[in-house]
This record gives C-alpha cells, structure tokens and sequence, in this order.
C-alpha cells in the first residue's frame, strides 16, 4: 500500500537557521508514525511543511498522492496544532458544529463531544478553557471530518492522566479505520503505547528510525532518546 506521507531530503532554513536537514520519512496508512525529538528539533516545522503552512527550500513532500498544501492534499488531511488562537471566542459545541458542516461526511459533534469528555465545558467560551481543555477541543476540531491522514502536535500535553487514556483510545481508534496518524510528542510512555513506527529527530535531522521493539533492544525508549539527541545527533 502506498505510503500516506513522505518526506524526501527536505531542507528549510528559517531566519538563517537550518531547520529541517534533509529530512526523509514515510507514515503508513492505518498507523501511528510517532515523531520524536528534543525542543528546536524542527518537528513541528516538519507538520507545517506537510500541511503547506511552510514551504520547503528543498526536497519533496508527498501527501495522500499528491504535492503538500495543495487542495487535493489538505482537503484529506486533519491538523491538531499546539494552540489555535484564532478560535478564542466560540464555544466547543457551536464550534464542532461549525466544522462539522464543512464536510459531506463528518464524524456526530456529539459523539465526539461525548467520547472526549468535552461535554463539562462545551458551551464555555474556548478563551475561557484550560490548556488541557483547549487541546481536547483541538484534537476533536482535526478528526471531525474523518480525514485519511492527520497531525496531532502534542496531543496530550497538559492532559490528566485520565483524559490521556481518552485520547490514546480515539488515536486507536482512527488506526483501526485505516487512518495514517503522525503525532509529536515528548512521552516516552505515549510513543511505546501507540506507535508503530518511531522517528526520532536532532537538529532536523532524522537520527533513528524504527519500531519500539527494534530500537529498544537491551534499552528503554528514553535511554535511547538521552543518547541519540541534544548534542546534534551522532556523528
């Protein structure tokens, strides 16, 4: 099967800075591609490339078939960024609602709402909401419209542990409908309980790449994380 998402030798500088060092990576259809790195590794700048918010000095990114941040592109995919600042004054409900008539087939706003524990403060302005609150609404706003593919930046950040499990369940949940999900992240825990694939990223450049079993041979995922990154990856 085709993959969902590729990167090949992307490279892009920002203010003089290499961000991205000819980064290359696949996600496949119907599973978790965890992205991992240290702050400033370039992960979500990597995300903007793919969604076409950035565009890169170099390389090629492939989504769904065709070339990042193209309409036939970005009309398959969902986004679940760190923050959204521009929805400060809609409540959840009006706002899943909102996003919900965008598309032909959405998944219920309820049924979201529901699954995600989102009902407490559903009518409460999102400006209003905590930082875990705001991120539960986030993730509902990126897998509303039953995208192929989609991002999800620090899906948990900030999160109870008890609302962690409510979103590791919907994350799984979209793997088994055959979505392509590729989620940052900086729980070791998170990575080896959803990922089937584990990138670990250093000053934009890729630096491991494999399954948790394969690069946790004789070590945790962390031990691995402390000396593959931070210091510009190995030589």
């Amino acid at each position: 099967m085709p993959a969902a998402l590729t990167l090949d030798a992307v490279r892009l500088s920002l203010g003089g800075r290499l961000v991205l060092d000819s980064l290359s990576l696949s996600a496949a259809p119907g599973a978790v591609t965890a992205v991992l790195g240290p702050n400033g590794a370039g992960k979500t700048t990597m995300i903007r490339c793919c969604t076409g918010l950035l565009r890169p000095d170099s390389g090629h990114i492939e989504v769904l078939g065709s070339p990042a941040g193209t309409a036939a592109a970005n009309s398959r995919i969902g986004l679940m960024p760190q923050s959204t600042g521009a929805w400060s004054g809609i409540r959840p409900r009006e706002l899943l609602g909102y996003l919900a008539g965008l598309y032909a087939a959405p998944l219920p706003p309820a049924g979201l709402i529901a699954a995600l524990g989102i009902d407490t403060f559903a009518d409460t302005a999102y400006r209003r909401l905590s930082g875990g609150q705001q991120q539960l609404v986030n993730l509902a706003g990126a897998v509303i419209g039953r995208p192929e593919l989609v991002f999800l930046d620090e899906p948990t950040a900030g999160l109870d542990p008890h609302v962690r499990r409510q979103v590791w369940a919907l994350i799984r949940d979209l793997r088994a409908a055959g979505v392509a999900v590729v989620l940052t992240t900086h729980a070791m825990d998170e990575a080896e309980q959803l990922a089937d694939l584990v990138v670990l990223l250093d000053a934009g450049r890729r630096v491991a790449v494999g399954t948790v079993a394969e690069l946790t041979a004789g070590n945790s995922l962390e031990q691995v994380f402390l000396e593959l990154t931070g210091r510009g990856g190995p030589a």
